[in-house]
């Protein structure tokens, strides 16, 4: 552990980021809960209303790469702060668009500086959880999942009294100022000294000759983030189909009303933050490994039960231990491609995973059309289950 003259700016450090995730949350819910406002607004059908929304994909995966060459450069921390507030600002836009191409153009914009923001803080995250020597990474995620809830919930409570345009800048208003206060923070406090990677599942391995971020990651480390990547897309495919469809999946196969249909993704949203709130504790008891390989089996189980069920209550428990799954398969892939291989590593294992978020809602719509939506969810327990499979056949390269 640090000494006393490093707990303070650590500590600190440590606040700032779990700020700026906080925000990011809020930020994309806000934005979020307005979607069907926003397809009015633009006269869009819902097939020219999914191929807009993917410009927030294609935003994210095109920046991504470029903001871990930034990262490199200039330092996570002042690219951070310059994603936030670009964030900030592009989410007052999809009001002011009146047609789906138009809207897709200005996603575009919004999800850059989304891709960017979450490349420069999970740099930033990943060499403090070096310099800190625990596994806090999903304390961050928890922070995002919590913004998330409270920016959703905020927004569900205004739509009704604001417009799109006002609530959205008024979320661009305090992106600002919650940017500037914490901004000034984060710029002002050095990036701490990475500590011995930890290139063995849980033991630090031999500092000898070890570089603090390979320039050039040799063949083998390569492999080892493509399969982070793999990790990272194979859970956040869950997340953004159980965004997209779990309430329409409740109410339209199972006969909830609306009310509780929307409970469903609270269940599953809630139990995804009480298991990263917990992520740590259960990291450093189970190691990286058996964690990966324990989340996946979980969600697995619970997406068959949740998409499966005969009745709703069934269902919905299904969304909970779903969502205990997933919780802390993507910080931990996210962690460990970035203690590989720096911000490259995050730029790569994020880009595959946020294109599984933003590109999984899409292939479950299809799905849903070709066979059933209870038949397409459960595309999302064969994708845990395969994240299960992938760290116990690479437990051995992956430990190191």
């Amino acid at each position: 552990m640090p000494g006393d003259g490093h707990a303070n700016p650590l500590t600190r450090l440590r606040i700032t980021l779990t700020v700026f995730f906080a925000l990011d949350g809020f930020i994309f819910a806000g934005w979020v809960v307005r979607i069907p406002a926003i397809k009015h607004q633009t006269h869009a059908s819902a097939s020219s209303l999914g191929l807009a929304l993917l410009g927030v994909s294609a935003g994210a995966v095109v920046t991504m790469m470029l903001i871990g060459r930034l990262c490199r450069r200039y330092g996570s921390h002042p690219v951070t702060v310059v994603c936030a507030v670009l964030l900030s600002l592009s989410v007052s836009l999809p009001p002011l668009a009146h047609s789906a191409p138009a809207l897709g153009a200005v996603l575009v914009v919004f999800g850059a500086a989304y891709g960017g923001i979450n490349v420069a803080f999970n740099s930033a995250a990943v060499d403090l959880v070096s310099a800190l020597r625990r596994p806090v990474m999903p304390s961050f995620h928890a922070a995002f999942s919590l913004g998330g809830m409270l920016g959703a919930g905020l927004g569900g409570l205004v739509a009704g009294y604001l417009s799109p345009t006002r609530h959205l800048l008024g979320l661009t208003v305090i992106g600002l100022l919650v940017t500037a206060v914490a901004g000034r923070t984060l710029l002002r406090l050095e990036p701490p000294v990475r500590q011995v990677p930890l290139v063995a599942d849980d033991r630090p391995a031999s500092d000898e000759g070890t570089p603090r971020h390979p320039h050039r990651p040799d063949r083998r480390t390569r492999g080892l983030v493509a399969v982070f990547g793999l990790i990272a897309l194979c859970t956040a495919y869950g997340e953004g189909a159980m965004a997209d469809w779990g309430a329409l999946h409740l109410q339209q196969d199972l006969d909830a009303s609306a009310g509780l249909a929307a409970v469903g993704y609270s269940c599953f949203a809630l139990a995804m933050t009480l298991g990263r709130l917990t992520g740590t504790a259960l990291l450093e008891r189970l190691g990286r490994t058996r964690t990966v390989i324990a989340g996946g089996g979980t969600a697995a189980a619970g997406m068959l039960l949740g998409s499966l069920a005969p009745d709703v209550w069934a269902a919905l428990i299904g969304f909970a231990v779903t969502g205990l799954g997933l919780a802390n398969l993507f910080p931990v892939a996210v962690e460990r491609a970035g203690s590989l291989a720096g911000p490259s590593g995050v730029a790569a294992a994020s880009t595959l995973g946020y294109g599984g978020m933003l590109l999984g809602p899409p292939a479950i719509g299809f799905m849903a059309d070709w066979f059933s939506l209870p038949a397409a969810l459960t595309s999302v327990a064969v994708l845990a289950a395969v994240a299960a499979l992938i760290g116990f056949v690479t437990r051995r390269s992956a430990g190191g």
